[in-house]
């Protein structure tokens, strides 16, 4: 998992203060949410752990295999989040957990009032593309790896919550109302990547771009294929996806990348006209950007080492 996407991690208390080592609690409470930081120093496994409210966690540090909503159980690591609804209980294992290396990560508890705010402001002035307008959170899409502008809401949210100025609710409700959309793009992008929506323009373009993602993709071209003026479609996508087409581009292009050098043996420059690039310089700078390391390391440890990254 790319460094860039991973949160800043939190001062670990202090042994003098923990209550207990499997899954120490510390509190922040604001007027429309509560952020909870786990910190876990012992191996334990099937730890209950419900809260009330719609609940959205990140890992911040060490590992964690967690048991939700009578799915398989999955791993989750440091750059990643995972959504809880309100009133389910979460089972977890702490398979690495220590004194040396515990494990820590936030539960940022929001209020229900605050979400149907944003999420009625949102479906009155900026409804969705495709056969449902109406925008929500997607229960089934509820693991996913963060991206750069979820890490840096989340950060901000963490900040203001325990802060200690007397306008952190202000700034805190100007975030969550930030976090809340950004989730439910994030959510909405993989729900068009999964199933294709014949009444979703947008759906047509991303399997467009995939399916192409070796060639040169002109907005224009895109726009055309949408339907759409130029500005028109780069708002809209931006609108439903969080990120321009650009963008969603050369996350592809990546990721093809980071298949390859995770498959193959095949030489930087290679891998990069292979995944639509046409200059090696500038693909190993948006790479180490992107994912925190240039591709050569990011190849090395993938063949030599043996560790498999998400793709």
């Amino acid at each position: 998992m790319p460094d860039v996407n991973k949160l800043n991690a939190v001062k670990l208390t202090e042994e003098k203060y923990l209550k207990t080592l499997v899954e120490n609690r510390t509190i922040h409470t604001l007027d429309n949410c509560e952020l909870n930081v786990f910190e876990t120093y012992t191996q334990s496994d099937l730890v209950s752990l419900l809260f009330n409210d719609f609940v959205v966690t990140s890992m911040l540090r060490g590992k964690k295999v967690m048991h939700l909503l009578d799915d398989p159980a999955f791993e989750y690591l440091p750059g990643e989040s995972v959504l809880v609804p309100a009133g389910v209980t979460m089972k977890i294992d702490f398979p690495e957990a220590s004194n040396h290396t515990p494990t820590q990560c936030i539960a940022l508890a929001i209020d229900n009032n605050k979400i149907q705010q944003t999420l009625q402001n949102l479906n009155e002035k900026h409804p969705r593309q495709g056969s449902n307008p109406y925008w929500q959170f997607n229960k089934n899409n509820y693991h996913f790896c963060n991206n750069i502008e979820l890490t840096q809401i989340m950060n901000k949210v963490i900040n203001h919550c325990s802060s200690t100025l007397p306008c952190k609710d202000i700034l805190a409700d100007l975030a969550l109302q930030e976090l809340i959309v950004n989730i439910i793009q994030i959510q909405n992008l993989k729900s068009v990547e999964e199933v294709d929506d014949k009444n979703n323009p947008l759906s047509f373009i991303i399997t467009y771009i995939k399916a192409n993602i070796t060639d040169e993709i002109k907005l224009e071209a895109l726009s055309k294929k949408a339907c759409m003026s130029k500005s028109t479609f780069y708002r809209t996508f931006k609108k439903e996806f969080g990120l321009s087409p650009n963008e969603y581009i050369i996350n592809e292009r990546i990721k093809k990348a980071k298949q390859l050098l995770q498959q193959t043996k095949a030489t930087i420059k290679s891998v990069c006209f292979e995944c639509g690039f046409s200059d090696v310089n500038y693909f190993a700078r948006l790479f180490r950007s992107l994912e925190g390391i240039p591709p050569s390391q990011y190849q090395e440890i993938a063949t030599t080492k043996g560790k498999v990254f998400n793709a």
